[in-house]
């Protein structure tokens, strides 16, 4: 490498250190001042928390976080995708926007949280209520809305960055290296992707801007969230947006050649799981690859489990608990995949799961 390529590089990674390092100082800032106006995370009243599975080692969290940045940046350097693009001028007015309805709503979830009230919605629910599981209807992270408005569609995103102090996509984007590696050297026009969950169509966007011409489609039961993901995907014609239930997908059987899941999982009852791998194993092609991208699990990183453990106590995730300790692995091998990598990108764990091409091995 000549000493022109070595100082291109060199620009290049301090570009995106300083660009990630403003991101992310931008989300915790927020996320503090969410926290300065709750008064903790334990309601009133109630025994300050106490995990059984240690204190978490805050050192070993911060090991991880910046390893995401490492990792994230190889994935750019191995032309996995481009850099991000997170400080444009332009986007300015938007962000301050939603920060400020970030905050002026983070009142209302705190006051839901020290209620733990998570089900209001159900009395808000909009027509044709009985299209949506039991499980379905419920404030998910205490959030305002649950999934049926399209204030709860608009303000997920900075919801999500805050949380993670700017880190959502940065896992997310872990995900997108596996699809990367998946296409490389095939025709984006011929392959199909699904998005199962795709929500307000945020990840699906970030495949699309690096591979304009596939031929993808999301999935999600949200009435609000597909409006807004075909909105946002509108520019790639190309693109299908479906409200229906991920344990009953209107698709062809063998018709995609990749499915992605991105946070979908540990907010399903175990009895739905095995339904929504069933199919997503019937609708890959034989030899088709699932994406597989959600929370981390007990025994991922040992020194942190006492965090995971904390998370379901401080907010609505009623299946949370259930998930860390569930044997994902048995779980989609008895569908019928085969697990090929495993990456942990701070907080989330991606997986990738090739379909068998002889079918389920348990079927009949």
């Amino acid at each position: 490498m000549g000493l022109i390529d070595r100082a291109a590089k060199t620009a290049s990674r301090a570009r995106y250190a300083a660009g990630q390092g403003l991101r992310t100082a931008w989300y915790a800032a927020q996320m503090q001042a969410a926290r300065s106006q709750s008064g903790g995370f334990d309601r009133p009243g109630e025994p300050e928390f106490r995990p059984t599975r240690g204190r978490p080692d805050l050192s070993e969290l911060r090991k991880a976080y910046l390893r995401l940045f490492v990792q994230d940046r190889a994935n750019v350097e191995a032309g996995l995708y481009p850099p991000p693009q997170d400080l444009r001028a332009a986007d300015l007015p938007k962000a301050l926007k939603s920060a400020q309805a970030f905050l002026q709503d983070a009142s209302e979830v705190n006051r839901r949280r020290l209620a733990r009230d998570g089900t209001e919605i159900r009395a808000h629910v909009p027509e044709g209520t009985n299209r949506y599981p039991a499980y379905y209807l419920q404030n998910f992270h205490y959030q305002s809305g649950g999934w049926f408005t399209e204030e709860s569609a608009e303000l997920y995103d900075t919801q999500v960055e805050a949380l993670f102090s700017g880190t959502a996509d940065a896992m997310r984007r872990a995900a997108l290296a596996e699809i990367s590696r998946e296409l490389k050297g095939r025709d984006q026009r011929t392959q199909r992707l699904l998005d199962v969950a795709c929500g307000n169509g945020r990840f699906l966007e970030k495949v699309l801007d690096v591979y304009p011409k596939l031929r993808a489609a999301g999935l999600d039961l949200s009435p609000s969230y597909t409006d807004a993901a075909r909105a946002r995907l509108a520019p790639w014609r190309q693109v299908d947006v479906i409200q229906d239930a991920a344990e009953a997908m209107p698709l062809e059987p063998a018709s995609q050649d990749i499915a992605v899941s991105i946070f979908l999982f540990h907010e399903i009852p175990p009895r739905i799981r095995p339904k929504i791998l069933a199919e997503i194993f019937r609708i890959l092609k034989p030899g088709g690859l699932f994406v597989l991208a959600d929370s981390v699990q007990f025994g991922d990183y040992p020194a942190m489990d006492g965090l995971l453990e904390y998370f379901p106590h401080g907010f609505h995730e009623p299946y949370y608990k259930g998930y860390l300790g569930w044997n994902l692995g048995e779980a989609l091998e008895s569908q019928g995949f085969v697990k090929e990598r495993q990456t942990l990108a701070f907080l989330t764990k991606v997986t990738t799961w090739r379909r068998l091409p002889h079918g389920n091995p348990r079927a009949g």
